[in-house]
């Protein structure tokens, strides 16, 4: 008796601030969302209540009169070439560290993993000077190769403790076989990385779709805004215009796609990133 009394006790100390963490992240989630069926009347009068209608002009109000359409563009855009840029200068990297014995491997996987513990904003200013000269400043392109860039040293740590943990007599095999050291890294070891491939796919995804200092930085024109900037100005214009229910619209518009990705790929994230640690 006094066991299971214990036991309890124990389970509700843990699970109750678990409980009362979810409820503190979940309801300023929701009391947004409910905002964005809200008019400005609605807000001000019941600001915590439930929407008497369900009224869908602040989304049509941020997706016409906001450039809502063009941010969320720019923002699709900038995720999937800066994720695939990524990809491609990262599988090769990570590879050429981990299986290609060369003098001086260590020391460039050192500095690999030591680049990720530089502020990124160190190299904010040279980085906008560098676009300038290459004539990438305010240009989606230039943002994702940048991105790109960033999330290079954390992709190659992932990547290089997956590939670290696959036979050698596979590749070897396949050598004998007469593939050739390209069609090794495609055929054998891409696919056997697959889960963390997907892993650092997602992460780096969420990652550049949420950022907002470096398109701050180095981007100019209405037209290229990503989506953070495009809230951003919402919000500098809520405060004049009293468009609340536009801004709630917007930060919905802008969090689902994360909410919706990061639900459908938690569990393969959680296996990726545990695997990545055991085999690392």
């Amino acid at each position: 008796m006094k066991r299971s009394v214990g036991q309890l006790l124990g389970r509700a100390g843990i699970r109750i601030p678990l409980i009362l963490w979810t409820i503190a992240v979940l309801y300023p989630i929701f009391w947004m969302f409910l905002g964005s069926f809200k008019s400005n009347a609605e807000i001000y009068r019941n600001p915590w209540g439930w929407p008497e209608t369900l009224n869908f002009s602040n989304y049509v109000q941020a997706w016409t009169n906001y450039n809502i359409d063009v941010s969320v563009w720019n923002s699709l855009l900038v995720t999937v070439i800066g994720a695939a840029l990524t990809l491609i200068l990262a599988i090769p990297t990570a590879y050429a560290i981990e299986r290609i014995n060369f003098r001086g491997s260590r020391v460039l996987f050192t500095v690999y993993i030591s680049a990720m513990m530089i502020p990124m904003m160190l190299g904010w200013i040279p980085l906008f000077f560098l676009l300038a000269q290459l004539n990438l400043l305010d240009n989606i392109f230039g943002l994702a190769i940048v991105y790109a860039v960033s999330q290079l040293p954390f992709s190659i740590f992932v990547l290089t403790s997956f590939m670290s943990t696959i036979p050698k007599a596979l590749e070897e095999s396949a050598a004998i076989d007469g593939l050739s050291p390209y069609g090794i890294l495609f055929k054998i070891v891409t696919p056997l990385t697959m889960s963390g491939i997907i892993t650092v796919t997602i992460m780096n995804c969420i990652q550049f779709w949420n950022e907002y200092f470096m398109a701050l930085i180095f981007l100019q024109t209405n037209t290229n805004y990503t989506l953070a900037l495009a809230i951003d100005y919402i919000s500098n214009e809520a405060q004049y215009t009293n468009a609340w229910g536009t801004l709630f619209a917007s930060l919905v518009i802008a969090i689902v796609p994360v909410i919706v990705l990061y639900s459908i790929f938690q569990r393969r994230i959680a296996k990726g990133m545990t695997e990545g640690a055991i085999k690392g």
